[in-house]
């Protein structure tokens, strides 16, 4: 275990060298966790070649939709609708006449568009299946190549699987697609909780309100929105109306607009207001001790079918299965990529290894590419001698896995999967 422990303190080493507060204060962007633009936050660092003597020849793979539209009317109405009400009484500074009229000219825009992925979505997923062409060529540019889609049956995911698609078409006329979209996917693309789960996230509202009320600070933004503090202070609920108002102007970053709302808060405030979800975030899904550490085995159905799919694989292909961040967060977890296993028990040290804009932007996604010896015709991938490597990529960023290594990012497909069906077993068992 003694290079697990290396890897792992690697990763740890990379978050120390700057600090979330500074990461979200050099790119405001992060600060909008799930509705992160993938490509403001792009990796950089070059992947590492094959291993000498293996080729890739399979990818099992698990992305969310790109961007899209906040979900809800009432995410972008309630936050008007308490400006206007303000505008009436003449309690609005010149700032917040501006804020309404920026809400306003959007607003039409979401009409009957709730939910749909935006030009930026289907963009962000023409990138990832270009660049998924162009690093794994032995996978997608092999003369009708099979490759399986599949979506979870809501448009905007759908949507992003033929944006995917249509880049490994482009890029290899000869492929072999099946794209497949069924309620019949469900229960692994996008599982129920299993019961145990489901009693274990109850225990995370409390913590969660309780910092909610303790990072939350809108005095200074309501003092910039409004001409009468008092009015402000009996008239609204000032905090929510504060994290509602930062989720529409993080959501800003799904468009092609040129409307900002982020330059209304301070860096102090973006930092606060992330803390929040990404506290709630890790203990809805997360490892975290506070919910038994079992949220990621929300997603026991998908490992198992990516395990159950890469075990028929004998030759050149690749499955790609589209879904949501619900999905993708829990899974980064289950599988422990990085420091997204980590347990930590002081909350107010979490941001110090785990930050969700890692973990799961518009478009985030889990690759695992597996190698096998050049020339070994048909593999056996459930052969516990075979000689199976794999690498993961989160958001195309190569990750450290929980088994020894001696070749990172290369890992013996033997020992990871046995790792995990021993982890499924146990939470199973239970």
């Amino acid at each position: 275990m003694l290079m697990v422990a290396v890897a792992q303190l690697f990763t740890l080493s990379l978050f120390a060298q700057r600090t979330a507060r500074e990461e979200i204060a050099a790119n405001p962007f992060l600060c909008g966790s799930n509705h992160l633009d993938y490509d403001s936050h792009p990796a950089i660092a070059p992947l590492t070649r094959s291993p000498k003597g293996y080729e890739p020849f399979f990818m099992n793979h698990y992305g969310r939709h790109g961007a899209r539209w906040l979900l809800h009317d009432n995410e972008y109405s309630r936050s008007i609708n308490i400006l206007k009400r303000a505008q009436q009484q003449g309690k609005l500074s010149a700032t917040g006449d501006e804020t309404l009229a920026k809400l306003e000219r959007f607003y039409p825009c979401t009409l009957k568009r709730l939910g749909d992925l935006t030009t930026v979505g289907e963009r962000q997923h023409h990138g990832i299946g270009r660049r998924m062409a162009e690093h794994f060529p032995e996978i997608f540019l092999t003369p009708g190549v099979p490759i399986d889609a599949k979506s979870t049956v809501v448009i905007r995911c759908i949507l992003s699987m033929e944006a995917e698609c249509e880049e490994l078409a482009a890029a290899n006329p000869s492929a072999r697609f099946h794209n497949d979209v069924s309620e019949a996917f469900q229960y692994y693309l996008n599982a129920p909780w299993p019961k145990a789960v489901s009693e274990s996230n109850r225990k995370q509202g409390k913590i969660g309100q309780e910092y909610r009320k303790r990072l939350t600070h809108p005095e200074r933004l309501m003092s910039v929105l409004f001409n009468d503090a008092q009015w402000a202070k009996d008239s609204i609920d000032a905090a929510g109306f504060m994290r509602q108002l930062f989720y529409i102007a993080n959501n800003m970053q799904s468009h092609e607009t040129d409307i900002d709302l982020l330059a209304l808060f301070t860096a102090d405030e973006l930092y606060d207001l992330w803390r929040i979800k990404n506290i709630d975030w890790y203990l809805s899904y997360g490892h975290a001790p506070q919910t038994d550490g079992l949220m990621p085995f929300s997603q026991s159905a998908l490992l198992r079918n990516m395990i159950a799919t890469a075990d028929t694989v004998t030759c050149t292909q690749a499955a790609l299965r589209f879904g949501h961040e619900v999905c993708v967060l829990p899974l980064a977890c289950l599988l422990e990529l990085g420091s997204c296993g980590a347990r930590v028990d002081n909350l107010d040290e979490l941001d110090a290894v785990w930050r969700n804009y890692n973990i799961f932007p518009m478009a985030c996604n889990i690759q695992l590419i597996y190698y096998r010896p050049v020339g070994s015709g048909p593999v056996n991938m459930t052969d516990p001698s075979a000689d199976i490597l794999v690498k993961a990529l989160l958001n195309e960023r190569e990750m450290t896995l929980p088994v020894a290594t001696t070749q990172h990012p290369y890992y013996r497909w033997a020992d990871l999967r046995a790792y995990y069906l021993q982890k499924l077993e146990g939470f199973e068992s239970k």
